[in-house]
């Protein structure tokens, strides 16, 4: 990249980033109720009450999704091919939910209509033949149509899967499989002085998913451990593959929390279920964020930093919201936005909120 578009870049981070909420913003927000937010972040649709909750809910989310994606859009213009790649690789997961959204109508043969509703709509650089694939006959000829598309990696590893095993939760781990691998292969494009500090942020990111994905294989669903070794992708920080070759044998939840490197160990100390890890994690990964928005001399490495910390942002936002419209407790809504801690196994943290949008 030029010097005028690092530093174009770096001044639009830094721009953006004034966006970010803290602690005292959090607090703040928690204490507003629908009228306040309404009128704070321009979102008009939450004053309809015409429409259900269900209905304003789903707008919601998709408005938030449409400004996260518009920034996005905005930070990569004064990108190399390279880095424009990489960044848009790490948005192409909003594509990736639709994909899911449209197999699993399939798979239950949902009415078009109702499957329709339920996409995301997204911009042009990200959308995908949604129309076409609603008239596919099944799900084979649904990823069929992907394979000549920027999906088809992922498309025909998934249709693969599923042509062996025809299990929707092998297809489902495929799609999620094959996008963390191909985030590594756009990683590893580079070959300057944004290598490093890009493998300390997604490497923090496969760090998280990688324990969060061991946990649950194991321990929820019960997988051995040759299976649950072979859906991880390893990261190249911490998780790497030797270390889950090793915990993925550990029999017991407490012991692979306690066979953790640091400061992943300290971090999980304490912690009684995949809950609880989940929400130390998604720390982990916005601290991780945050350090490399505020020093870190690359400018990809800022903005890719700056999308991840501002997706946790807007997710939070979604979740004090649903609470409103659910009137649900100021209790819970603390829980959500991480100002308390869970006192049941339930949690609806600012880390699981971000977890629900990542498809696992």
């Amino acid at each position: 990249m030029s010097a005028a578009a690092q530093a174009y870049l770096h001044t639009r981070v830094s721009v953006m980033a004034t966006r970010l909420f803290d602690p005292d913003t959090i607090g703040q927000l928690s204490q507003m109720q629908l009228p306040e937010l309404a009128e704070r972040f321009g979102l008009t649709v939450l004053l309809d009450e015409q429409q259900s909750a269900k209905t304003r809910g789903r707008a919601i989310e998709q408005t938030l999704i449409q400004v996260l994606l518009a920034e996005l859009q905005i930070l990569v213009r004064p990108m190399t091919a390279v880095e424009r790649a990489l960044v848009l690789a790490w948005g192409r997961k909003y594509a990736l939910f639709n994909l899911k959204t449209l197999i699993r109508g399939k798979l239950h043969d949902l009415d078009q209509q109702v499957i329709r509703d339920s996409l995301f709509d997204l911009q042009s650089f990200l959308r995908l033949p949604d129309e076409a694939m609603l008239r596919a006959e099944n799900v084979l000829e649904l990823l069929r149509q992907l394979e000549a598309g920027p999906l088809r990696l992922i498309a025909r590893q998934a249709r693969e899967i599923y042509e062996q095993r025809r299990e929707p939760f092998a297809l489902e781990a495929a799609i999620d499989q094959c996008y963390y691998v191909g985030l590594v292969r756009r990683l590893m494009q580079f070959h300057d002085a944004s290598q490093h500090p890009l493998q300390r942020l997604i490497g923090a990111d496969l760090d998280r998913v990688a324990l969060m994905w061991l946990l649950r294989f194991r321990f929820s669903y019960q997988l051995s451990p040759s299976e649950t070794f072979y859906q991880l992708v390893p990261s190249m920080r911490l998780m790497h593959r030797e270390r889950l070759l090793k915990l993925v044998n550990i029999e017991t939840f407490a012991g692979v929390l306690a066979a953790l490197p640091p400061p992943l160990d300290a971090l999980s100390a304490e912690c009684s279920t995949i809950i609880d890890v989940q929400r130390r994690m998604g720390r982990y990964v916005a601290h991780e964020a945050a350090a490399l928005l505020r020093h870190s001399p690359s400018g990809v490495t800022r903005a890719l930093a700056y999308l991840m910390r501002r997706e946790l942002d807007l997710f939070l936002l979604f979740a004090l919201i649903q609470g409103r419209l659910l009137n649900l407790s100021t209790e819970v809504v603390a829980i959500a936005l991480e100002i308390t801690e869970p006192t049941c196994p339930w949690s609806g943290s600012r880390a699981g909120t971000a977890a629900v949008h990542k498809g696992r």
